[in-house]
């Protein structure tokens, strides 16, 4: 941990003459140095980060080739917000939102209405607040109360849910995961929704397993449960961070978007398998109507007049713009291209990890490009998988190891997320050293001391 006097002390390299050969690391420096020495100090402060590609925790893109590079540093000085000043920006903004909500199947794809963020959970709360306003409007109409909403969704989302609920006043209504009911489906939903619910948020793509939600299953229980009881219509939100820029190429036949007419809204992250890099979310509403005039903003800035939708406002038009790029470079075929390959590399990964008689595999790869394990519960381990966890990050694997949530919660996981560029080479390294780590480590003689705290290393 930093110290709060703690100073930096410089190789004699790098020190020019006249420069301090020692800064604070806490407070500013009395004087300037050159952009040599200031590069060299932070280049050597980022070596000991792990390695981007080799980083299997994370859903976020790591690697785009140099025509990206080249165009991220062109346009990283636009400011989105300041659509005046970059109207083209602001036009292939609204391009990008507009070719989502096509490949998405909205009904009328031009009225649709969508914006970029800087992430999913910008655009989750979005979509929340979007529900929560016109959950309102309806019980304005009523004699019902408007000051108690409620959200459903399983007890694996995401944790900027539990933000927005904390941020702006909604009841979380978690639906629990079990062995039986891994991820949230038509079990159970009419003890959770009722007059007060917003709305239930289905996932494409668990973050912890990486398992699709049956959206369809999810709204035929909804229709049922609106046909029985007056006041419970309650609308779907999907989360598609991951999966909505799966399954429109590898599943093209699931309904799970706007063909089922209770979903409103979708969100997903250009910078996770959009393949661009962080960070840039967007989110689409089916039409006009479903999202609240009163989130939408008209400011006058710098000279012109400009809605704006976002939470957020100065940030870079660079992700916007590779999210056009990537799409007129890969167009429908390339991204199905990438993603089959990525998939084949999740499934051969988890067929060789289901083999060995050390796990138990919780999924395989058959939605997005991850899945998840755990130990044979059959056979007795003197180590657990935070150890494993811990031996692959001696080959320099970050390979996280987790628990699952409340009701599963003495079940530890290990999960791979494999991204564009991650080869069946590599793959088959990473086996090896799985191979040989977990052979280490039955052969260890005497139980693993287990560290004063738990670090998994998990990433959303």
């Amino acid at each position: 941990m930093d110290r709060p006097d703690q100073s930096l002390e410089l190789n004699p390299l790098y020190a020019r003459p006249g420069e301090a050969t020692q800064i604070p690391a806490h407070r500013l420096p009395a004087g300037s140095m050159l952009p040599q020495t200031a590069y060299a100090i932070v280049h050597d402060e980022a070596m000991l980060d792990g390695n981007a590609r080799l980083n299997l925790a994370t859903f976020v893109t790591t690697w785009m080739e140099d025509d990206a590079r080249r165009l991220y540093a062109e346009t990283v000085d636009k400011n989105m917000i300041d659509k005046d000043e970059y109207p083209m920006t602001a036009e292939i903004e609204n391009r990008c939102w507009r070719i989502l909500a096509d490949l998405w199947h909205a009904p009328h794809p031009d009225r649709a209405i969508g914006t970029s963020t800087t992430g999913s959970s910008e655009a989750c709360m979005l979509a929340g607040l979007a529900m929560k306003r016109k959950w309102r409007r309806r019980q304005d109409g009523t004699d019902r109360p408007s000051d108690r909403p409620n959200l459903v969704m399983s007890s694996a989302v995401q944790v900027c849910w539990e933000k927005f609920c904390n941020y702006f006043d909604v009841e979380p209504r978690y639906v629990p995961i079990t062995m039986e009911h891994p991820t949230l489906d038509a079990h159970m939903l009419e003890h959770f929704v009722d007059e007060n619910t917003i709305g239930v948020v289905a996932i494409m793509g668990v973050t912890y397993t990486g398992r699709y939600e049956p959206v369809a299953q999810i709204a035929a229980a909804l229709d049922a449960i609106a046909a029985r009881r007056d006041g419970v219509d309650v609308p779907i939100h999907v989360d598609g961070a991951s999966g909505a820029m799966i399954a429109p190429f590898l599943q093209p036949d699931l309904a799970w978007d706007f063909r089922i007419p209770r979903v409103v809204s979708i969100n997903t992250s250009g910078h996770k398998y959009g393949l661009v890099y962080p960070g840039v979310g967007w989110v689409v509403w089916r039409d006009k109507s479903y999202l609240p005039d009163d989130l939408v903003f008209k400011v006058s800035y710098l000279g012109g007049d400009m809605p704006t939708l976002a939470l957020n406002f100065s940030r870079p038009g660079s992700q916007v713009l590779l999210q056009y790029y990537l799409f007129l470079r890969l167009g429908f075929e390339g991204y199905t291209k990438i993603h089959r390959a990525s998939l084949d590399v999740a499934q051969h990964l988890a067929r060789g990890i289901g083999a060995m008689e050390q796990f138990t595999l919780w999924n395989d790869a058959s939605d997005i490009p991850v899945f998840a394990w755990s130990l044979n519960p059959q056979k007795r381990r003197t180590w657990s998988l935070y150890d494993l966890s811990g031996r692959l990050r001696m080959h320099g694997w970050l390979v996280p190891a987790y628990s699952m949530p409340d009701n599963l919660s003495s079940l530890i996981v290990q999960r791979i997320v494999v991204r564009a560029g991650f080869s069946r080479e590599l793959a088959d390294r990473l086996l090896e050293n799985i191979r040989e780590e977990t052979a280490y480590l039955d052969s260890l003689t005497t139980p693993t001391k287990p560290p004063k705290r738990r670090r998994s290393g998990f990433s959303h």
